[in-house]
Formats: structure tokens, C-alpha cells, sequence
């Protein structure tokens, strides 16, 4: 089977932020699990970051409509004698959990990690380039030279902070993600443009190639249309739109 390469484009500033988010979630865990003191250095830095966009938005709402929202479509579902009614079931039970727990939390996301005082000389620090090095916190470097076992125990223990709205985010957008079927489409000498129905509005726009397309897409677009350009990749000088004609894949998540 074929690998491909999957682009995404959100056509709204909720679903931006969840995927910004899901990227730092797996971004952090994935050093999360490494031992040395580079690893620990970058899962803190994301969780740093997670932490700086949680500051800006009240985004425990935010994924609260968006799990509501989806559980009124779903639903509507269970009506539809075609539709998979056990695993309908199992994705509202999972639903309904998820807001449960949403409910639990008292007060905002991560602010304990915002009232601590050794988290925020980090942060105040990683603005600077190199601002972080050992000689400019020391109480840093101390706490990265302690056993493995210790900074993996306080970086789950701070990243825990966050678990239930990274599972939420991970379940809104395989919702999203699985609610359409590919269609293949072609960009007629490297470009594509779609009018979308503002009635049924397009949360992601995907775009799939083979892992071996000589292009890459560049996607941009809002509530009204979108468009898929290819573009060859000069890294030395700006990428320029190729005039071949491309196959590609086209999912429009609607749900």
C-alpha cells in the first residue's frame, strides 16, 4: 500500500487552535518518553507553549461547544437505519464522558502551572534566544540533572494538567476528520478552487498525495471557497506553482 502525504487547512479559528493544540500534545509526549536532558528540556518547552495558548483563549468552552455540537449531529444519526449503531454508541458514551469530565475541572486550564514560580522563570527566559541556558537559570539546569525517573514523574505530572482537553481535542478531530470520503480531483496545471455551501460549513480541508509527489500543496481558504496550489520546492529561492496537472486526494469535513 501506497504512503501518502496528508495537508490540512482549518477554514476556522476554532478548529486552528485544536490543531495548533494537537500538535503540541503530540509533539510533547513524543519527548515525553525520551531520558535525556534534551528531551526533557523540549517536552517542557511544549508544555511552556500548550500552557501560553491556554493563557490567551478560554478554550475549556471552546472544546465543551465543539463536543456538545457534535453530539447533537450524531444524534440526529441514530434514526438512520444504514448507520453503524453500535459504533455510534460507543462515540457518544465516549462523548458524554469526555463533557463530563470537562465539567469537572474547576477554574481555568493550567492555572496552577501559571502560579508556579519555577515554571514561570522558564517562561519568562524562553523568550529570549538561548535565554534558557544553564547559567541564566540555574535552578533549571539543578532540577535537569536529576534522575530520569524524577523529571519523567514532575513533566507527567504537569503535563496531566491538560489530559482530558488533549483527549477531547484527539476525539473532536477524528470526528472531523473521518466525516467525509476522499474524492480524487486534479489541479489543472497546479491549481484547484472549490466554492463551498455555507450551509453545511467545511471545518478542514485535506489534501492527499503519494509520499513520492515532486510537489508540495499549499491550501488556503475561508468560509466562502478555498484553493490548492502545487508548488515546487526551491529552497534556496520562493517556491514556484508548477504547470503539471496533479491527481490529488479531497476531503471536505463537514460534520
Amino acid at each position: 500500500m501506497q504512503t501518502k502525504i496528508v495537508y490540512e487547512q482549518p477554514l476556522n479559528e476554532r478548529i486552528r487552535t485544536f490543531l495548533r493544540l494537537e500538535f503540541l500534545f503530540d509533539q510533547t509526549k513524543a519527548f515525553l518518553a525520551g531520558d535525556s536532558v534534551w528531551d526533557s528540556r523540549a517536552a517542557l518547552s511544549g508544555i511552556l507553549e500548550i500552557l501560553s495558548i491556554f493563557s490567551r483563549a478560554d478554550l475549556k468552552t471552546e472544546v465543551m461547544k465543539e463536543l456538545e455540537r457534535q453530539t447533537l449531529v450524531l444524534e440526529r444519526l441514530e434514526e438512520n437505519p444504514s448507520v453503524d449503531r453500535s459504533r455510534l454508541n460507543d462515540l457518544l458514551n465516549q462523548m458524554d464522558t469526555l463533557i463530563d469530565h470537562m465539567y469537572s475541572l474547576k477554574g481555568q486550564v493550567g492555572q496552577e502551572l501559571r502560579q508556579n514560580e519555577f515554571l514561570s522563570s522558564i517562561r519568562q527566559r524562553a523568550a529570549i534566544p538561548g535565554g534558557t541556558c544553564d547559567f541564566d537559570l540555574p535552578a533549571y539546569h539543578f532540577w535537569l540533572q536529576q534522575p530520569v525517573t524524577t523529571r519523567h514523574q514532575q513533566l507527567q505530572f504537569w503535563f496531566k494538567n491538560f489530559e482530558v482537553i488533549a483527549q477531547s481535542i484527539s476525539l473532536i478531530l477524528r470526528m472531523i476528520r473521518e466525516s467525509a470520503p476522499e474524492i480524487k480531483e486534479v489541479a489543472e496545471a497546479g491549481f484547484f478552487q472549490r466554492s463551498l455551501d455555507l450551509s453545511t460549513p467545511c471545518h478542514i480541508v485535506r489534501v492527499g498525495v503519494p509520499s513520492d509527489c515532486l510537489y508540495f500543496a499549499e491550501i488556503s481558504g475561508g468560509k466562502h471557497r478555498f484553493t490548492v496550489r502545487f508548488l515546487e520546492q526551491r529552497l534556496e529561492e520562493r517556491p514556484v506553482q508548477t504547470r503539471d496537472d496533479i491527481p490529488f486526494e479531497l476531503t471536505c469535513c463537514i460534520i
